[in-house]
């Protein structure tokens, strides 16, 4: 059960949160919901690029029974950035821009401890998807240690394409692999990059994989065949500062 004050409900609140400015993180609609202010909801939602499901009456009612009305929506506890409008910032400042890519990293303490990592070894952002992605929840700012109330956060629809975007503006493309024999020291990780991580299950998508200049695994010795993934950004994130630092 979330704490009430990350959500709110009801067809009116939600269409004057939109309207306010709030960014919406999430965004649940019953299905079959119709009516006037249904439809004055959808038009903020497309105007505001909201995501946004349509869901079964008891999926709401798992986290408020009172008068949702058949809409549910999160807070967001962060103010995304545009990916395009940082990007030229960053350049403009003269600084070789680092970025790290997250696909699929759904838990939101492994993704608030990346977040804590990338703000401490000089990444400039971190970039999810929409969808596939961890929440940002109070959960996951306290696993940051409070970065994620100061390192930007862009979330952009196909993160393929961002990372695409990335590639042609200049930026390296760093895929972490667990199976790869490269190792991070042998890979010229300088000048600008992005830094993708994968989920534990699935890894990295093989579309962004198909992107990569460079992939890169660390080499283990011991009995665990893999590293969590906060724990290998960390280490490949460190990599790159001490590449960058000469």
């Amino acid at each position: 059960m979330k704490a009430e004050s990350e959500y709110i409900f009801g067809l009116r609140p939600v269409i004057e949160a939109i309207r306010a400015g709030k960014q919406i993180d999430r965004l649940l609609v019953k299905e079959g919901l119709r009516g006037e202010l249904y439809h004055e909801l959808m038009t903020e939602v497309r105007k505001h690029k909201i995501v946004w499901q349509t869901v079964p009456a008891g999926r709401i009612e798992l986290v408020t029974r009172k008068n949702h009305q058949g809409v549910l929506a999160w807070l967001s506890l962060v103010e995304y950035q545009d990916l395009s409008v940082l990007l030229p910032m960053i350049f403009e400042k003269g600084e070789d821009p680092l970025i790290v890519a997250l696909d699929g990293v759904s838990d939101v303490r492994n993704f608030g401890a990346v977040v804590r990592s990338a703000d401490c070894l000089g990444a400039h952002a971190v970039l999810i998807p929409e969808k596939g992605s961890a929440r940002i929840t109070a959960d996951a700012v306290k696993a940051s240690a409070g970065a994620l109330n100061t390192l930007p956060v862009c979330r952009e629809k196909s993160l393929v394409k961002a990372i695409r975007f990335l590639k042609e503006s200049g930026l390296k493309v760093i895929c972490a692999a667990e199976k790869s024999e490269k190792k991070p020291a042998d890979c010229d990780l300088t000048g600008p990059a992005v830094l993708v991580m994968g989920s534990e299950n699935r890894g990295i998508s093989r579309e962004i994989n198909a992107l990569a200049d460079n992939i890169t695994g660390i080499q283990m010795s011991g009995n665990i065949a893999s590293l969590n993934v906060s724990v290998a950004a960390g280490i490949l994130l460190y990599e790159i500062n001490r590449q960058r630092r000469g």
